[in-house]
């Protein structure tokens, strides 16, 4: 069985855990106990990231003569792994980013099946066949993976989000050099140590340990990398997007959201606060598919408010080793006061608080980045509030005149990840589906996705191939057109 290495912690490149003599050393500590260090890693260099890339780049070879059942194997391999090693993994997760253990349990065993899913698309990553305009011909298409892939991920889900890019790329044939953000690093630590005990080539798999101003720089500019998948913030994406054109590096951003539910001409209110609030306040509200906006019709408005407030009341905030914890802290100080001062900022522009606002304070919360879930209502539309990402557990309530002003209103951001509707009318469902520009649509259900399904944005929420389901294939493969002429 696998151990983590002795710490501080360290980048994994061309089958080595390695460090520099004179690596820095970062500190991370429990955002609900910032007293108390979780963990210590020796960080990158600019040059690993080079070395790593170039590691990735001289194994290409070797990994695109594997077979797709060797492929498939090694994916079921890392399952049978992730087993034993899967209550460490969601405890380290729970320490560094300060998410319940519940939830983290859960996306330990969600990323099982999602890896189960892609051991099966070894085996169907073949393409066409078309019908020949010429005699004694044959024509099809082809995958051939991209080459090495650079794979940037972020901190509020550190177990899902580097599998959903790592495995992918394994599947389909790519080396891969994983930087995962430097708030919650330790999973993939744990998915290097697994893939390392499974005897993966020297150089397929990468893990840099480092910032994104400096590593992840570099990383995604060195020629040996051929596709760049991001998942993360809007501005860091467009930011990688500019960078990456003048090579024409083929890309997949999965970026930012300020996610709408729609709540018109709809009976069952109980239902519709449920849904929205678990979408608005799991990972205490940090996730790009969190929803961040209802906007509402003025017949149900008082009914869905009230039961909102009841909902966000009933959480329990506190540590996220705490038995019966519903919502754990936010994940850094940074992250918090931001929180914080978008909900005033709310109230500035006209917004009222029915419940939370302020920071928790006394003994429980003494220590730690805490913060209840906030509803704020009467938010002015294309105010701040309404318009810009949050990240953390705040819901703004929007009250429009009709579903007219609703789809208008779900639509004038920036952004388009996801959005929902809780409406008894299938004319209205229907038109929310079609018009609303988001790249994921929920009906009378929350923004919760599901690991088999494609899943992505438009506008400044995504750009190229939807990932975790089968069409991350799209991102990690090129089509190959084949004209094979033969004798009759």
């Amino acid at each position: 069985m696998w151990n983590p290495p002795s710490s501080p912690w360290r980048s994994y490149i061309a089958g080595q855990w390695t460090a520099t003599a004179d690596a820095r050393q970062y500190e991370i500590t429990d955002p609900g106990r910032n007293s108390e260090t979780v963990s210590r890693y020796l960080l990158a260099t600019t040059a690993e990231a080079e070395r790593a890339a170039e590691a990735a780049r001289d194994a290409l070879t070797v990994w695109t003569a594997t077979t797709a059942s060797e492929r498939s194997d090694l994916v079921y391999g890392l399952v049978e792994l992730w087993h034993d090693h899967a209550e460490d993994i969601a405890q380290i997760v729970s320490l560094e980013m300060g998410k319940p253990l519940s939830e983290s349990r859960s996306e330990a065993q969600r990323a099982i099946s999602e890896m189960r899913f892609w051991a099966g698309e070894a085996l169907r990553l073949g393409d066409r066949t078309f019908p020949s305009t010429r005699r004694n011909t044959d024509v099809y298409t082809v995958r051939e993976p991209i080459g090495p892939v650079a794979a940037i991920t972020p901190w509020n889900f550190p177990i899902l989000s580097p599998l959903r890019k790592v495995v992918p790329a394994l599947v389909c044939g790519c080396p891969v050099v994983l930087k995962p953000a430097l708030q919650a690093p330790g999973a993939s630590l744990y998915v290097a140590g697994m893939l390392h005990e499974l005897g993966v080539p020297a150089g397929v798999f990468n893990l840099l340990i480092g910032g994104g101003a400096d590593v992840g720089a570099a990383l995604t500019a060195h020629s040996a990398i051929q596709g760049i998948t991001f998942t993360g913030s809007t501005d860091v994406g467009l930011q990688i997007a500019g960078n990456a054109a003048s090579r024409n590096v083929k890309l997949q951003l999965e970026m930012g959201g300020k996610n709408a539910a729609v709540v018109s001409s709809y009976a069952d209110i109980p239902h519709a606060a449920a849904e929205i609030s678990a979408a608005a306040f799991a990972v205490a509200g940090q996730r790009c598919t969190a929803i961040s906006r209802v906007i509402v019709t003025p017949e149900v408005r008082e009914e869905l408010e009230q039961a909102l407030v009841e909902r966000a009341e009933a959480l329990r905030v506190g540590h996220g080793s705490d038995e019966g914890t519903m919502m754990g802290p936010i994940v850094s100080k940074d992250q918090f006061e931001k929180v914080h001062a978008s909900v005033q900022a709310g109230v500035r522009e006209g917004a009222r608080v029915l419940t939370g606002g302020d920071p928790l304070s006394g003994d429980a919360y003494s220590n730690g980045y805490y913060y209840p879930a906030t509803i704020v209502t009467d938010v002015p539309r294309k105010s701040t509030l309404a318009c810009e990402e949050v990240f953390g557990p705040v819901l703004s309530i929007i009250t429009v005149q009709d579903f007219e002003e609703a789809i208008d209103v779900t639509n004038e951001t920036r952004y388009g990840l996801a959005a929902s509707v809780f409406t008894d009318d299938m004319n209205l469902s229907h038109s929310f589906v079609t018009r609303s520009q988001s790249g994921m649509v929920h009906v009378n259900h929350g923004t919760t996705s599901e690991g088999q399904v494609p899943f992505g944005g438009v506008k400044q929420s995504g750009q190229g191939a939807y990932g975790i389901g089968d069409t991350s294939k799209d991102f990690f493969t090129n089509l190959k057109a084949v004209y094979h002429a033969h004798r009759p």
